[in-house]
């Protein structure tokens, strides 16, 4: 089944290469949106019938708590790391600014883009708690294979799209010659630390790996990560991705004051994919906006690695 998943990512990329027209590419975000939806309904649906689930929910809560902390923590380490090491960011910011570069305009016109899709923000979280709240008092044990096939059809949907959507998105490149290709070494940072703070979670809560090492590789791709670990691992493996990923970017927006103390990458660090959207804005205005530029190229490169490695961890888990 991974392996469907991941032909699917690479037709869709194949189509995205080939520049689709505009008014496709268009709708390409309207038809992620609505998968997205369907998939946290769906989500949703799966944990309100499973009593397993349902009834250890609060150490399921708990548990996201320390593998999300610990994704973070070790992502901001690694960051520092790098910071000291290979990529000075301060450098990266003063040169930038000697060069003179419109730093203001590219990030405003990815800022305005992600405005239009913020409703997401709320329309996600809603749909999976109407989709527990459904299922829970609602849908009949019985459900289960048809809710597996709706989870499959809509993740297949949403593969291809992401894929054409991957293929037709040119300006990461572009973004990255401005700022320098040593960038992407923060994005490797961002995920070393991701998968090394699932491995020490599993170790301090005796959990098994594929569940905490993968859900901690999501770096806040939360509907992703939660429609890939339940259609491989279960409904309950799905749990750990969704909300870990979903309490990765909360405890972002909290921990903001004091990552930006540490270190100028530290934040960025911390919302990992969720740089190129929700988390843009208010890093930006934590980091600075010539930094900004920075946050955005790392959200989009961690959201490739997240797409394309999901399904590889999967697979070397399962």
């Amino acid at each position: 089944m991974t392996g469907i998943f991941f032909l699917c990512l690479m037709i869709g990329l194949f189509f995205g290469l080939r520049n689709p027209p505009e008014i496709i590419q268009k709708r390409i975000t309207s038809i992620i949106n609505i998968a997205l939806v369907v998939l946290m309904l769906t989500i949703g649906f799966h944990i309100g019938t499973n009593d397993s689930v349902m009834s250890n929910l609060p150490f399921i809560g708990f548990h996201c708590v320390v593998i999300s902390f610990s994704a973070i923590a070790f992502s901001v380490i690694l960051t520092v790391i790098m910071e000291k090491t290979l990529l000075p960011l301060d450098l990266l910011r003063e040169r930038l600014l000697s060069e003179n570069i419109n730093i203001n305009q590219n990030v405003t016109i990815e800022e305005e883009e992600n405005k239009k899709t913020s409703s997401l923000i709320w329309i996600m979280p809603l749909s999976i708690i109407s989709g527990v709240l459904f299922g829970y008092f609602l849908l009949p044990d019985d459900v289960a294979p048809l809710l597996g096939h709706l989870l499959t059809g809509s993740l297949v949907i949403l593969l291809i799209s992401i894929g054409i959507s991957i293929g037709s998105n040119k300006g990461v490149f572009r973004y990255i010659r401005v700022v320098g290709f040593k960038v992407v070494l923060l994005s490797i940072a961002i995920f070393i630390g991701s998968i090394a703070g699932g491995f020490f979670s599993g170790f301090l809560l005796n959990l098994p790996f594929h569940i905490t090492v993968i859900s901690a590789s999501g770096m806040s791709y939360y509907s992703l990560t939660g429609a890939y670990m339940t259609q491989v691992f279960g409904i309950e493996a799905g749990t750990y991705g969704f909300v870990v990923n979903v309490m990765r970017e909360f405890f972002t927006v909290l921990l903001l004051p004091v990552l930006v103390k540490i270190s100028k990458g530290s934040p960025i660090a911390s919302g990992a994919s969720g740089d190129m959207d929700t988390m843009l804005a208010p890093i930006t205005r934590f980091v600075g906006v010539e930094l900004g530029l920075v946050a955005l190229i790392t959200g989009i490169l961690v959201s490739l690695m997240v797409t394309f490695l999901l399904p590889v961890l999967c697979h070397l888990f399962s």
